[in-house]
This record gives C-alpha cells, structure tokens and sequence, in this order.
C-alpha cells in the first residue's frame, strides 16, 4: 500500500499524445488531474492515465525520464493504471513480435493491426459496464488485444478483437474515449481509483464537449 494516502488526484502521462484531452474529460467529471512528467510527479496519485501517442517513443521516452521503474514501483504500492492505445501496448504482457514494455496486465496485443493513420475510423458499441447506451469510439492507427489471461475481464468485444479490458488495477482501451463527447470510460476508472466523480445520465455523453472543448478550458 501506499506510504501516504492517495489524494485524490488521477495524474495524466505528459509525454506525448491527448494529455490535455484526457484532463478536461476528468474535468468534466469533477476530478482533479494532474499532468505528470517527473517520477517525483507521482508520489500520491490515486491513478495514472497513459494515454495514446506512438508506443516506440513513448517507451524511449519512459527510459530517459526514469519513468519506467517509478510507474512499475508506484503499481506494486496500489497506483491504479490505465492505458489508452499505445498505453495498452505499453501495459501489455505480450507485444507481438515485439518486446514488451511495462508488462504490467496478462495481455496480448498486436500493433497497428488495423493499419496505417489512414485506416483509423469512429464506431460505436454497447459496454454494458459502464453505459446502458452504446459509446462512441474513435480509433486512431489502434492496436487489437487479441487475447487475455485468467485474471482478465474483458470489457469490450468487437468482432475478432477485444477493444477494452480489466484487472483488479488495470483498465485498457485500444480507442480514444477522451477524443470523444463520452465520459463513461473516465468516470469508470475514477470509480476504479477509489474516487466518487459527478453522476451522469444513461447516455453518459456531455453534450456541451466539442474537439476544441480542451483549448477552451485552458483559457
């Protein structure tokens, strides 16, 4: 467990990739975010979010800011994780015909199994976790997790992949909720983290979010 207690504060990876996007979705939610770009930035988060960007890079980019040894030390110590996208790929056990990075949850993941930047698509789908209408989702050059262990709960299904997964302190997504008007992935995982944020409705879809909302509310 932790040293201290955690604050209530779920913190955003600011490397690279939809930091901002992700803040103003938790925002939305009433829950404070944070970004974090030091190991220090760490210390008393209730979660992590590592959100989307390009897994090879970011991987570099854990090892020169000593990043990587801190996330796993934090999550021994009951730092709640979840990894949109290229942090699914990061958070896998499993990268096929690739080494794995954190290898954190008893995943497989495939990159860039849907193709290039030109093959990424919006759908939408029912997670009856989390809403009781269907989600948006945007896929931006996504990887698929075609496979989980034991311990896995498998939040999401599409086809012949899984877009959505869980452990007891591990969410993943392979889409971008934060680049979308839905706040049911946020508001599932600050729930994860022990956090109480704002109710939503059945839809659980913000009505007021635009693609710009996040450069608003840095004003």
């Amino acid at each position: 467990m932790y040293a201290a207690a955690p604050s209530g504060v779920i913190g955003v990876l600011d490397l690279q990739g939809g930091v901002q996007e992700h803040l103003e979705h938790l925002r939305r939610i009433e829950v404070a975010g944070q970004p974090i770009k030091h190991a220090s930035d760490l210390e008393g988060l209730a979660g992590l979010i590592i959100p989307g960007g390009e897994s090879t890079c970011l991987a570099r980019l854990l090892r020169i800011f000593g990043l990587r040894e801190a996330i796993e030390a934090h999550y021994h110590q009951g730092l709640k994780l979840w990894g949109t996208c290229a942090g699914a790929i990061l958070l896998a056990r499993e990268n096929i015909g690739e080494a794995p990075c954190l290898g954190l949850i008893d995943i497989a993941v495939s990159r860039n199994a849907f193709g290039s930047q030109l093959d990424s698509f919006n759908d939408e789908a029912l997670a009856p976790a989390l809403a009781r209408e269907p989600i948006p989702l945007t896929f931006i050059r996504a990887p698929k997790i075609i496979s989980v262990g034991t311990d896995v709960r498998v939040l999401l299904q599409l086809n012949d992949y899984i877009a959505a997964a869980e452990d007891d302190r591990i969410l993943v997504t392979i889409f971008h909720p934060e680049l979308t008007p839905s706040l049911a992935f946020h508001r599932y995982f600050a729930r994860k983290c022990g956090l109480n944020p704002a109710s939503g409705d059945e839809t659980d879809l913000d009505p007021n979010w635009t693609p710009q909302s996040w450069i608003q509310s840095r004003k």
